[in-house]
């Protein structure tokens, strides 16, 4: 086995070393590239050990075998590998920790290889596989390039297939865009050839392991105090809202984040492409599309899982984000007894999403007029959340906006907070304050008569937040 878990290539003993007598050649332990860093106790530093070591191996076994070995004949099979590498590049580690260092790079190998470092570090918020020879992460609002790489193509498509078999997709020339998420619930959006001209492209959205409170996009300064105490007010007292924001501007975050504040009693049915939603309440119901099968049958989309779940006694309907005919039936169950409803929508500020949301409408296919379709909006949407990634990196939430109802033929809206910049840095951050707009929602009696009393300053004009 060990013969046929190397590769042939680049292939000697190193001088000293002992051969085993069940290999006649054994890999060089290369020295560390002019990019590596030395091992330190900081996780970035480790990471990028981890990187080095992850490349230093796709060299050196044959990796079309690794899927047919058990596990412990792989850890058996790498200890020697690592051992030696860890030597060479004077990894300042115990022998215990050693021997931890070789299972988690072995169950690594089993896993999405190159790119389980890459996961495990927290401080990254997406990875980017732009064909097999490069990958990027960002870190901070940040892009920046990794040592990270795959052998060769075929390596990132056993990844890839390993991905989206997890969850019961494929991904092939017939069908080469596939969402798909992986255990822990992060995103992954995967597309190869032919419609990837330079190879497959992989793009993975994480999500941190504890789902960000309201507390926790306070203290990042992602809203103010009195912005947290609204919504946070309005997921429980049942106000239907949107959350809308461009790719990236924390929507499904912010999501999340409300969701903690839903009566544990409710009972919630979430329906998305690829489940990544992670509510924190004990009775959830979590729906997923499917794509159609090889024949182009049995395809389950949003807006059949939207009905059904009409028919599941949900008290509030959750969908992770609205891009179709499926609008039409969230609003027909916003308008139909289950209040407090909420879904996000790609746009760039509340007017925009509105329009969206009527377009989204249009493509049900129902003989509805646009001021038909604007009531239906109108009646069934109260507040609209607005997010955005800034220039810098950061994400804000920009606007809270509510629906008043119809005027003529035009929706009509009214700002209860903003976001204002003032200005840049030197070193390119954007300045800003978070502000009242002085108005009180209309709903605000309702919010008073269940209990959610909501300071003075919440809705003071002169209350500016520092962002």
């Amino acid at each position: 086995m060990l013969g046929r878990f190397y590769t042939k290539k680049n292939v000697e003993t190193p001088e000293g070393a002992e051969t085993p007598s069940t290999l006649q050649e054994k890999p060089s332990v290369e020295k560390p590239s002019a990019h590596a860093k030395p091992a330190q106790t900081e996780l970035r530093d480790f990471v990028n050990e981890r990187v080095e070591l992850h490349r230093f191996l796709i060299d050196k076994i044959n990796l079309s075998i690794l899927d047919t070995m058990e596990e412990d004949e792989l850890h058996d099979e790498l200890r020697p590998l690592v051992r030696d590498y860890a030597k060479a590049n004077s990894f300042p580690l115990s022998g215990s920790e050693l021997e931890g260092l070789i299972n988690d790079i072995a169950d690594e190998m089993l896993g999405l290889g190159p790119l389980e470092p890459l996961l495990d570090d927290d401080s990254i918020a997406d990875i980017l596989v732009v064909g097999s020879g490069s990958v990027f992460i960002e870190r901070g609002g940040v892009l920046e390039k990794t040592n990270v790489r795959f052998k060769d193509e075929d390596h990132l498509m056993r990844i890839i297939n390993k991905v989206v078999a997890s969850v019961g997709r494929r991904v092939d020339e017939s069908s080469p865009l596939v969402d798909a998420r992986l255990q822990d619930g992060s995103r992954v959006n995967v597309a190869i050839r032919p419609v990837a001209v330079d190879g497959p492209q992989v793009s993975i959205r994480k999500f941190a392991k504890r789902p960000y409170s309201l507390d926790k996009l306070v203290e990042n300064k992602a809203l103010s105090q009195g912005m947290a105490d609204l919504l946070a007010a309005c997921a429980e007292a049942k106000i239907s809202m949107i959350i809308s924001g461009g790719t990236g501007s924390g929507k499904t975050t912010m999501l999340n984040a409300l969701s903690s504040y839903i009566p544990f009693q409710e009972r919630l049915v979430t329906i998305e492409d690829a489940a990544e939603l992670q509510l924190q309440q004990p009775h959830v119901v979590r729906l997923e599309t499917r794509p159609p099968t090889v024949d182009g049958r049995h395809e389950i989309m949003q807006r059949d899982l939207v009905k059904n779940a009409l028919r599941m006694r949900p008290d509030r309907i959750i969908v992770g984000e609205v891009r179709g005919g499926e609008a039409f039936d969230m609003l027909q169950a916003m308008n139909t007894g289950h209040e407090g409803s909420m879904s996000t929508v790609h746009a760039n500020s509340p007017r925009d999403g509105i329009s969206r949301i009527e377009q989204m409408v249009g493509m049900a296919g129902m003989p509805m007029s646009q001021t038909a379709i604007r009531s239906q909006i109108s009646s069934a949407v109260q507040l609209i959340v607005q997010l955005s990634r800034l220039r810098d990196g950061t994400r804000r939430v920009t606007s809270i906006s509510e629906i008043t109802g119809m005027e003529g033929d035009i929706i009509q809206l009214q700002e209860l907070a903003k976001f204002k910049r003032l200005g840049v840095t030197d070193d390119g951050m954007i300045l800003g304050e978070f502000r009242p707009t002085g108005i009180r929602p209309t709903f605000y009696e309702e919010l008073e008569t269940m209990g959610l009393n909501l300071p003075s300053e919440t809705f003071d004009p002169s209350k500016a937040t520092p962002a």
